[in-house]
């Protein structure tokens, strides 16, 4: 008992430092800052836009720097003063998948990016970094930040409804997720009010986040579109949404996206939140999830609730794709001489760094993909949009089948991992 109480103790002096830390440099508002990112298969370009205040800080208090290392990009918050780090976030952009097809070879683009932390309270330093080919992180634009910068906009919220579907209290100790309704007429709005009720229902019944189901706050932002439904370019049809979402993102017919990052960080900005989720009005089957982005599906196929889960591996978790066999935009996405960031692939380049303890004694490595290891943890060829060089941890998994099948033991450590972060 004496052991319990100090440890509790400690953690307790501990949370109250941070918290008193978070205190010191910040306000419960957040700070967006919102910038281009340009270039082709070779060069990324920085070009900042402007800053805006937000209402709604929703993140921990006490996890203010990103201890995960995942993403393609991290950008971070420093004490000039000091050169502390106070806050930081790794995170992926539809640029950095875009440069790894092959129209990055032979023209340029830009796109829109959002920056969300919470508003400092002194001069602060932004710092923004890109994945490179070694794995290592390299600055690619820094700035300061004076919070009372009369240019940093101070605009009322997007005019749109939002309901609390569940909320578990404080956003500061709970995952808050957003969905942002898209494709939903005025008349839709109740459809789209069951959907997230429905499809967050089925989000906590599933491992890990079933152990979890008391810490969520789920919220529906009701965003009004003129019309339903969603672009297919494709199949030559158009509708006005108010998120621009589109299939064939990259020419792909089952990749499903909006480009408008800043609406759609418009509307998550009525409430506090940790991750942003699109839910789409159409019953054919697609989605995407890009880390500490967006995910997004469609409601009503009959996999739809396989594909969220799925893309919120992406979006909330860091997961990558373990399936090798469908078609893809991207070329060469990973290099096979270094160790991806993504928790659930490997290329054995630094396997020690990954799931190595969690293999029993006597599997071989790599594992051969038979019935005497199925349901086991090992290193089975084949993941990452590659047949070979690229490892994943058991022979089936949500982020590889198609078909609904659970995640592997390697990603439910890995979403749990990130729903601990959220809430302490």
């Amino acid at each position: 008992m004496r052991i319990f109480s100090a440890l509790s103790l400690v953690f307790i002096s501990l949370t109250m430092t941070a918290q008193h830390s978070f205190n010191s440099y910040f306000t419960d508002k957040v700070l967006r800052f919102d910038y281009m990112l340009a270039g082709n298969h070779e060069k990324t370009l920085v070009y900042p836009v402007g800053m805006k205040e937000e209402p709604f800080y929703g993140g921990s208090k006490t996890q203010l720097t990103d201890p995960f290392g995942y993403g393609n990009f991290r950008y971070e918050l420093f004490d000039p003063e000091t050169g502390r780090i106070i806050y930081s976030r790794g995170f992926c952009t539809l640029f950095q998948e875009w440069q790894t097809t092959a129209e990055a070879k032979v023209m340029e683009r830009s796109f829109y990016e959002v920056a969300t932390m919470p508003f400092p309270r002194n001069k602060s330093g932004f710092v923004l970094s890109r994945r490179i080919e070694d794995g290592s992180f390299s600055k690619i634009y820094e700035t300061l930040i004076d919070p009372d910068d009369y240019f940093i906009r101070k605009e009322k919220p997007a005019g749109v409804e939002a309901t609390k579907i569940i909320y578990s209290g404080d956003p500061a100790v709970n995952v808050d997720l957003a969905f942002i309704a898209e494709g939903y007429t005025a008349a839709e709005m109740p459809k789209f009010r069951e959907d997230v009720k429905r499809i967050s229902g089925i989000l906590l019944s599933e491992a890990p986040f079933n152990e979890y189901r008391d810490k969520f706050n789920i919220w529906a932002v009701e965003a009004v579109s003129a019309e339903s439904g969603t672009d297919i370019p494709g199949e030559g049809i158009y509708v006005s949404t108010i998120l621009n979402s589109s299939f064939y993102t990259f020419d792909l017919d089952r990749y499903l996206t909006t480009l408008d990052i800043k609406t759609v960080n418009d509307l998550a900005a009525v409430v506090p939140h940790d991750n942003i989720i699109i839910l789409i009005n159409s019953d054919r089957y697609g989605g995407g999830g890009v880390y500490n982005y967006y995910s997004c599906t469609t409601t009503d196929n009959p996999l739809s609730d396989h594909v969220f889960i799925h893309e919120l591996g992406h979006g909330f978790a860091g997961l990558a794709d373990e399936y090798y066999s469908s078609t893809v935009s991207y070329e060469n996405f990973y290099a096979f001489d270094v160790e991806p960031w993504e928790p659930n692939i490997t290329t054995l380049v630094d396997f020690g760094s990954k799931w190595k303890n969690m293999i029993a004694g006597g599997t071989p490595v790599p594992t051969p993909a038979n019935a005497g290891y199925r349901g086991k943890v090992g290193v089975f060829e084949g993941a990452g949009y590659s047949a070979r060089g690229i490892y994943r941890p058991q022979m089936e998994c949500t982020m590889k089948s198609s078909t609904p099948s659970g995640f592997c033991a390697v990603c439910r450590k890995a979403v749990r991992e990130m729903i601990e972060f959220y809430i302490k």
